[in-house]
């Protein structure tokens, strides 16, 4: 039962990085078309939605890894794993620096305010969202693979 646990919760976490990808695709497209015109109450809504889920969900994305990802694999003999994990937890803190400073710049348009400055608000989501993607990245192509296949093999040896 703990093996069917464990692999619900990590699909839920791949799914997560969906969602994110999703929401910065979002967001990029919603804060570049703010040049040509302001948003709409829809517009808005959208907004809202996205600091939503990066103020809470991807939060606790990045809480459950630090505290359930990467320990083991901190805990290997693999130096180019290790260097990459470290790295990632580096990324979590910038992510959140970035966040920190964008987040109310994002409150502020979803409640219909304007007293952003669009081009920073524009550097300031390019920014993010890149950081967000590179990172994304590394953990969909190495730690999440690396990790499935750890939790698979855990599981072939209980049976």
């Amino acid at each position: 039962m703990a093996i069917a646990s464990e692999s619900m919760v990590f699909t839920a976490m791949e799914d997560c990085h969906g969602q994110m990808q999703s929401h910065l695709t979002a967001l990029e497209a919603l804060v570049n078309g703010m040049e040509s015109s302001p948003l709409d109450a829809e517009g808005q809504k959208h907004i809202g939605a996205i600091e939503a889920f990066f103020s809470r969900t991807a939060r606790q994305h990045h809480a459950l890894e630090e505290r359930y990802f990467f320990p083991p694999l901190l805990a290997g003999d693999e130096p180019e794993l290790i260097a990459t994990v470290r790295g990632l937890q580096q990324d979590h803190g910038w992510i959140e620096e970035n966040w920190l400073e964008l987040s109310p710049q994002l409150s502020a348009v979803a409640s219909g305010n304007n007293w952003f400055d669009l081009a920073e608000l524009k550097h300031g989501v390019e920014v993010f969202a890149e950081l967000c993607r590179l990172h994304l990245e590394l953990e969909d192509t190495l730690v999440y693979p690396v990790t499935r296949a750890r939790l698979e093999s855990g599981a072939q040896a209980t049976l």
